[in-house]
């Protein structure tokens, strides 16, 4: 009796995931975690009129949800100020960057990307037998000169930058993100990960003309939203890219609780403006936190901060994993030098107390293990 014949690529990969998830860590260790900052999730929670929009969906959800999420892109439409055919909306960015990958890349094909940015994006490039190229961040930042001159020295079909980035919280202006595209070689795609924009600044995410055939921007209500558990992502191009999606794309990918909430959630301003004020205020307690510790925050327009824990990877790791016996969740970056911090999400008063309590006995038990 023979199993599965396997492809030679499904054959050839790894059995692994981008991400171990809290909730694994927790059967693990046989106990929930008091904190959870590691998913740059919002702990503030979603707008209460998205969730009452989730409720009263609920009763509806014996319905497929609209395979051609009508009503939410026509909001997004709107919101943007640009038509309904420049947008995808799909199970978060995550979904779309598979279908996107599957859409541009095949075996042998080369992908750029920089060594330690979103590992999820790299998982589909290797799902899909796409090759990466990658380059170094520079300092604490994604380079984006040296990811063009990687992908006209490789005839890269697909280039990958995440602004802000995670897992360092760090940002280039609108300026250099324009730069970057006008200097893409012919034929090369800029995959632009917008994740934390509605976090960051003003003037960080650049002005593109909707019908730009170099870039595909991706959005979110992950994030400031409120909503990582209903996978609502969304993704901005030209209408031809646009249109390509529908070959490869979960047309019943979308529930309808999810579009409910998301169109609810996008609605509501207000709720909106406050995330933002809380992100912000949590992003300077978790700084302060740090120099209480004698350690240093890095400057982050996302909702988490990078703490730089003055040695190097191991050290960090130390750390992280004294954290996680303490019942706190966090992650770190995944490659050096970068690794010598720990990354911890923005999230309401309690958790970050605990955070505060835990920190400075992880940080003697890391050193005592040295």
């Amino acid at each position: 009796m023979t199993g599965p014949r396997y492809t030679d690529l499904a054959a050839s990969l790894p059995a692994t995931v981008p991400f171990v998830g809290p909730e694994a860590q927790e059967r693990r260790i046989g106990r929930p975690f008091r904190a959870r900052l590691g998913a740059n999730e919002s702990g503030f929670g979603p707008s209460p009129k998205a969730i009452a929009a989730m409720q009263a969906a609920a009763a509806e959800a014996w319905m497929y949800g609209d395979p051609e999420n009508h009503d939410l892109k026509a909001a997004l439409a709107a919101h943007h100020g640009i038509a309904p055919e420049n947008i995808v909306v799909g199970e978060g960015i995550d979904g779309l960057l598979g279908y996107l990958v599957r859409l541009l890349v095949g075996p042998g094909d080369p992908v750029v990307t920089s060594d330690g940015a979103y590992p999820t994006f790299n998982y589909h490039v290797a799902g899909f037998g796409g090759v990466l190229h990658k380059v170094p961040y520079r300092g604490d930042a994604e380079d984006p000169e040296a990811l063009v001159a990687k992908a006209v020295r490789t005839g890269a079909k697909l280039v990958y930058l995440a602004n802000p980035d995670n897992p360092m919280g760090s940002w280039h202006g609108a300026a250099t993100i324009a730069a970057m595209i006008d200097a893409l070689p012919e034929g090369t795609v800029l995959a632009l990960d917008e994740a934390y924009v509605d976090l960051a600044p003003e003037g960080t995410a650049p002005a593109v003309a909707p019908d730009d055939p170099r870039v595909i921007r991706f959005r979110t209500f992950s994030k400031a939203h409120g909503l990582a558990g209903a996978r609502v992502g969304y993704a901005l191009a030209a209408p031809d890219l646009i249109r390509a999606f529908d070959k490869v794309r979960n047309h019943f990918g979308m529930c309808r609780i999810s579009q409910a909430g998301a169109l609810a959630a996008l609605a509501d301003a207000a709720w909106f403006a406050d995330v933002r004020a809380e992100v912000a205020a949590a992003r300077d307690r978790i700084a302060a936190i740090a120099a209480e510790n004698g350690l240093a925050a890095l400057p982050s327009a996302t909702n988490f901060v990078a703490i730089d824990c003055g040695a190097n990877g191991d050290f960090a790791r130390r750390v992280l994993a004294e954290l996680v016996a303490r019942g706190i969740f966090v992650r770190m970056p995944f490659v050096a030098p970068q690794d010598r911090c720990i990354r911890v999400s923005c999230g309401p008063a309690a958790a970050l107390d605990a955070f505060a309590e835990a920190l400075p006995e992880a940080l003697a038990a890391a050193r005592a293990g040295g």
